[in-house]
């Protein structure tokens, strides 16, 4: 599209999400940023008068990508990283089949169909080219946004003074993802032992009625679940909490270390995927993971939990730290721009 035309962007966003979880996230936010500059949202990539469409990872829609090729229209595709646990720990297997299958629509996308690739970390991307190679399509990295205004510091909730409250957040915690509630709560029982005040473990997401029933309840830590929460209360349970536990192995840009960020929110995580490069300038921090992640080896905790009383003990320098760092890279605005740039130049 020139840059003299008077008519408006008109872009395709594939595929149609529900539910909740990060692409779900990502396409409402950047859907309204998009709006908010004037841009057109169609439905079907087919369209003629499209300018680009945005993959939100990959479609089966394949010959739909191929005919807005066909048109001239730009193909971006937005890339997190690989399904990997499931050929490390049994998941089932629909769960293994619909993992491999994804797995190989991406990677044809991003090899035969996309002009431009975006990563959502340099983690993301480095990832990406050892394991596929380098591709034709140009390629950046433009981290995930918040609304700085909605996840912010101010507001009513203030951490409990008489108790430390561990918060995770994740959208789903099965298919696989077990340990990272497993660790969470090795990681409460470890501060439980350590630090004056009672612990506790505030959970926000899908947890299996299978799961709840069967971990064990370490001593001196309670559970808190609060089931899912909806986007627009999310910054209310980071208010209330002292650190964010970031379970999530190989994350490519959680959506939840970025909104607790943006709220003064510490972060502790294990240093894998791109969890060392979104935590720098004492917005949190990482420990080494001890063994072999990759396998799904256990961790060393004993790190992990050194990490979160140094966060504890200082919450006057890590909270403003947080928050300054996602003001310098998470703005909803900066991650907006980004991508109409990615799209349409």
């Amino acid at each position: 599209m020139s840059a003299a035309s008077t008519q408006p962007v008109r872009i395709c966003i594939l595929p149609q999400l529900q539910g909740v979880g990060g692409p779900v996230s990502f396409r409402a936010r950047l859907t309204a940023g998009l709006t908010a500059r004037g841009v057109s949202l169609a439905d079907d990539p087919r369209d003629p008068t499209l300018d680009a469409v945005l993959m939100i990872g990959g479609t089966s829609r394949i010959t739909d990508l191929l005919a807005a090729k066909h048109n001239g229209v730009r193909i971006v595709q937005r890339l997190n990283g690989m399904n990997w646990i499931h050929r490390k720990r049994y998941t089932g297997v629909k769960h293994f089949l619909k993992s491999e299958w994804n797995n190989r629509l991406l990677a044809l996308i991003r090899e035969r169909i996309a002009d431009h690739v975006v990563y959502q970390s340099h983690f993301a991307r480095d990832w990406w080219q050892t394991v596929r190679g380098a591709t034709r399509a140009s390629h950046e990295v433009i981290y995930n946004g918040v609304d700085l205004n909605l996840f912010t510091p101010d507001g009513p909730e203030k951490p409990p003074r008489d108790f430390v409250r561990l918060l995770l957040v994740e959208a789903h915690l099965g298919g696989g993802n077990e340990p990272g509630l497993e660790n969470a709560l090795a990681l409460a029982a470890l501060l439980a032992r350590r630090v004056p005040q009672p612990v506790e473990l505030m959970v926000a997401g899908e947890v299996p009625s299978g799961l709840r029933a069967s971990l064990h309840l370490p001593t001196g830590v309670r559970l808190n679940w609060a089931g899912v929460v909806r986007r627009d209360q999310v910054a209310q349970l980071d208010r209330l909490a002292h650190l964010l536990f970031s379970a999530d192995l190989n994350a490519a840009c959680p959506n939840s270390v970025i909104e607790a960020l943006a709220c003064g929110l510490p972060v502790v995580s294990f240093a894998t995927g791109s969890l060392p490069e979104l935590l720098e300038g004492g917005a949190g921090q990482v420990a080494p993971y001890g063994s072999n992640y990759w396998n799904l080896e256990p961790p060393v905790v004993e790190p992990l939990a050194e990490a979160a009383i140094d966060v504890l003990r200082d919450q006057e320098h890590y909270r403003p730290a947080a928050r300054a760092r996602a003001e310098a890279l998470f703005g909803l605005d900066t991650m907006t721009e980004k991508y109409l740039k990615a799209l349409v130049g």
